[in-house]
């Protein structure tokens, strides 16, 4: 065909099969011939699962089910900024929002995912046939376009198109393969890594790749959230099975929290799933959780943020304290024990450790609501009044949302990989992590026993998370949490990320980017399309 061409959207399938696309008449006088790409007949859809606070919520439009008391049914409540006037302009508003407010508008059993996001603008999306209505039947909107849309984009373009024909007419890479077999492996820590084989580009060849997002209620369990994961493949195979098309399998690329989503969804259907990719996995947990719960979000280079999602104990206990979610991310039984200290430091000399915590079982840390050091402080969890704490109401919230971060960590969960999986973590000093938590007093003279600390009680708290206590024999002391010196991504410690080494077929550490913008960094792009196409060829 020597007529030149335009890329027109790429085609819906009907029940039967049958491929549709839209164009418009044009004049005789146009010669530009409508081109659609024709569809592959074998499937594997991609679904992007994001980390915790990644998915947009609503205010659920189900009358069915408790309703918001703060925004009205269907209304925005939880949809991250995608640009710097947007951080702005929600932390302006964010930060006047009064604890109870807090509470109420972050109530999970009020929620749902909001699929009406935000969705990437690429100048030559319509090059490449990835329309808005294409983007939004594939679930984009549900989640944060700005740490997911390029990755979205990327995988829609890149696994969808593996060869061109030369001038001679002999098959070559796409440049896109090209230049990731081209591109530095030390960057991925693997500087021996072999490039991909035309053999392996063929298999991937032989499917299409419609790529999905998976929004959930980060603030419920990600034991539900994974029976929804497992819900939306099963719903996504069916369609293009109904259409006429073989689809047995899907891959997972998972971001943060997203990736325990995925393990317990994949413990449950192994078969349905060809392989994972994890991207920055909490495996055993952060201990910035708990930094974030007891003391509220840092600020550091997260000033705009720490004001959205809360930047003293007061505005995140009332959230996190029922949130099963947000308490999986905790440090879990298998974190190398102890991580939580109670320190001196006395003028120049190191630091002092008195306590070392936990000693016994991780959730009884948590669920210790009366030591000073204590993860919630229960006189702030219900500013809106929502329990009736005579009755036990807010003690129990809190201890069942506890007991159900155990459930998922020890039983639903456990150590359990899918066997055709790999994964990537921060493990840069650059971005320093908590790899434990140290409360630090300055001391000038005198002893300062164990005993004596462990049954100090609270005078109160600081806006920063500092705390005051009266110690026996001392008087008041205050402490203050250390900063973070591990190496990470500035979120996930490296000793937390790398978990899963020995028990994937590749985990990978890696530097240069941060928690959030791994998949905004080109060479994590690289390596996840690299490893997609691994995956692949285990596909059945």
């Amino acid at each position: 065909m020597s007529e030149p061409t335009r890329r027109l959207p790429n085609p819906t399938v009907d029940s039967d099969g049958t491929l549709r696309t839209k164009s418009m008449t044009t004049p005789k006088s146009c010669k530009i011939i409508g081109a659609v790409a024709d569809s592959i007949q074998f499937v594997i859809p991609v679904i992007v699962v994001p980390g915790v606070m990644g998915s947009n919520l609503r205010a659920t439009t189900n009358p069915s089910r408790p309703q918001n008391k703060e925004v009205k049914a269907g209304a925005p409540v939880w949809r991250p900024p995608n640009n710097l006037p947007e951080l702005q302009n929600q932390a302006a508003t964010w930060v006047n929002y009064k604890p109870g407010q807090r509470q109420q508008m972050l109530d999970a059993a009020t929620l749902e995912v909001d699929d009406s996001g935000h969705v990437p603008v690429y100048e030559d999306a319509q090059r490449f046939g990835i329309n808005e209505s294409h983007m939004r039947d594939r679930k984009w909107g549900e989640i944060h376009s700005m740490s997911y849309g390029l990755l979205l984009y990327t995988l829609e373009r890149h696994l969808n198109s593996t060869f061109i024909d030369d001038h001679s007419g002999k098959q070559t890479f796409r440049e896109h393969w090209s230049a990731i077999n081209r591109f530095d492996r030390k960057r991925w820590n693997a500087p021996d890594m072999a490039p991909l084989t035309k053999q392996e580009l063929e298999k991937l060849a032989h499917y299409q790749y419609p790529v999905y997002a998976f929004g959930y209620n980060w603030l419920e369990s990600n034991e539900q959230s994974a029976d929804h994961l497992k819900t939306r493949i099963e719903e996504i195979l069916r369609y293009w099975t109904a259409c006429k098309h073989t689809c047995k399998q899907v891959i997972l690329v998972t971001h943060s929290m997203g990736g325990l989503v995925a393990r317990a969804c994949a413990r449950k259907i192994p078969d349905s799933i060809v392989g994972i990719v994890h991207g920055v996995m909490p495996t055993l947990g952060a201990p910035l959780s708990y930094r974030r719960i007891a003391c509220g979000t840092e600020k550091g280079g997260l000033r705009y943020f720490s004001e959205i999602a809360g930047n003293s104990t007061e505005a995140t206990t009332p959230v996190m304290a029922v949130s099963p979610g947000a308490l999986e991310l905790l440090p879990n039984h298998l974190y190398p024990k102890p991580w939580l200290f109670v320190s001196i430091k006395r003028g120049g000399q190191a630091v002092e450790n008195i306590l070392s915590l936990p000693m016994g079982n991780t959730y009884d840390l948590y669920r210790d609501m009366t030591s000073w050091y204590r993860l919630i402080d229960p006189t702030i969890a219900d500013p809106a009044g929502k329990y009736d704490d005579k009755d036990g109401g807010l003690t129990l919230a809190i201890t069942q949302a506890i007991g159900q971060a155990e459930k998922f960590h020890t039983t639903v969960l456990g150590t359990y990989y899918h066997p055709n999986s790999y994964a990537f973590y921060g493990n840069d000093a650059g971005y320093p992590s908590y790899a434990a938590c140290r409360w630090t007093a300055n001391v000038t003279t005198g002893e300062v026993g164990a005993d004596a600390l462990r049954k100090a009680k609270t005078i109160g708290h600081t806006l920063t998370g500092g705390r005051s206590v009266m110690v026996d024999g001392r008087g008041s002391m205050y402490f203050e949490l250390a900063t973070p010196d591990a190496q990470g991504d500035g979120t996930v410690p490296s000793k937390s990320g790398a978990e899963p080494r020995g028990k994937v077929l590749g985990a990978f550490a890696t530097e240069r980017f941060s928690h959030q913008g791994c998949y905004n960094d080109e060479a994590m792009l690289n390596l996840t399309q690299h490893l997609i196409v691994k995956i692949v060829q285990a596909a059945k």
